[in-house]
């Protein structure tokens, strides 16, 4: 893609974002969405490939019809209180409404089937902004929102995720479609806490942000896009596959690394509320998650696939990509854990 395009749907995928969290007015935030829609669409689209304009449809179709049923959700609200603003979601419907738009717009279940076969269409740069920066926006919606939601439907919409995203990933042998269930899961855990602390719903985003950044690079450095080619990694580079199958450990909540800070400050915050039975639910959902990570790793770091050298192979070329982004994620990813109690006392 020629690189002055590319800087320009970047900058507008930025600019989407940020008028996006700055709005306190429904149809500028809706505006924004739509930036941030328009932007990603020719990223998704640039390979031509069938499979990239299947997913980018889809897509497209799925935004659409969130947006559609924001803009009819803030005009209801509008009409029934007088003013646009986010604040004033005095209406039990135009609520609801909100939630499952935005719902549908980060991948939430039960509106989370388009997410695994969008994600398996794009090549893993343009689903690495699809599983991060484009979840900043509507969850950045959701937070504002939040006090005018019922309890119960955030409750269940994160339970759910967290359930769905677990046991989607099961059987799957596809490495986006797995990292696309692990969105999900992870977008359940910070829904569930949201309506009781906050500040550790973005807490898990920023962590998940580090964590899949950091999962998705290394796949892209090790052109790795399905769970059989996983074996073939540490024959090329040891180092990165030690690294990878520690950062999916990190993903699944294992301590001592960085995500198992906010699955248990969370679990922690629930067992205050008085919800021990939440708590342990989710905690087995967890569970379900991490089974399809310690796949991936026993994949990665304890079978040889056949054809493979047994020794580390002198005369392979040198790669030429950045690693200075993976570098830094990994690091973040893994490392995070002794960082927990100075962090407990911003939050």
């Amino acid at each position: 893609m020629n690189p002055y395009v590319l800087t320009a749907l970047l900058s507008s995928l930025g600019l989407g974002t940020t008028l996006t969290f700055a709005s306190s007015h429904w149809l500028l935030a809706w505006m924004g969405l739509e930036i941030n829609t328009l932007a990603i669409i020719p990223l998704m689209a640039q390979h031509h490939h069938p499979r990239a304009v299947e997913a980018t449809t889809k897509y497209f179709l799925t935004q659409a019809a969130a947006a559609a049923m924001i803009l009819f959700a803030s005009t209801t609200n509008a009409w029934l209180t007088g003013g646009w603003d986010m604040n004033d979601m005095s209406s039990p419907i135009a609520s609801a409404m909100v939630i499952a738009a935005l719902a549908l717009k980060i991948g939430l279940a039960p509106m989370h089937f388009w997410m695994p076969e969008v994600l398996q269409g794009l090549d893993l740069l343009t689903g690495l902004i699809l599983s991060t920066w484009q979840k900043l926006a509507p969850l950045a919606l959701i937070v504002q929102t939040a006090q005018a939601i019922d309890p119960l439907l955030l409750t269940t919409l994160g339970l759910m995720s967290t359930l769905v995203g677990g046991w989607g990933g099961l059987n799957q042998t596809q490495l986006r479609k797995i990292l696309a269930y692990s969105s999900i899961a992870h977008m359940g855990w910070m829904i569930i806490i949201l309506q009781y602390a906050p500040q550790l719903t973005l807490l898990a985003l920023l962590m998940y942000i580090f964590m899949t950044s950091s999962a998705f690079l290394t796949l892209k450095a090790s052109s790795s896009t399905k769970i059989g080619t996983l074996a073939t990694i540490w024959s090329k580079s040891p180092i990165l596959t030690t690294a990878a199958a520690l950062v999916l450990l990190s993903l699944g909540g294992l301590p001592p690394l960085t995500g198992f800070m906010p699955k248990w400050l969370i679990l922690q915050e629930l067992a205050k509320q008085g919800l021990p039975l939440l708590a342990t639910v989710m905690a087995l959902a967890a569970l379900l998650s991490l089974y399809f990570y310690l796949r991936l790793c026993y994949a990665m770091t304890l079978t040889i696939s056949p054809h493979t050298n047994t020794f580390i192979t002198p005369w392979r070329v040198q790669t030429t990509q950045f690693s200075f982004p993976l570098a830094l994620s990994t690091v973040v990813a893994l490392g995070l854990l002794p960082m927990a109690p100075a962090i407990m006392m911003l939050v």
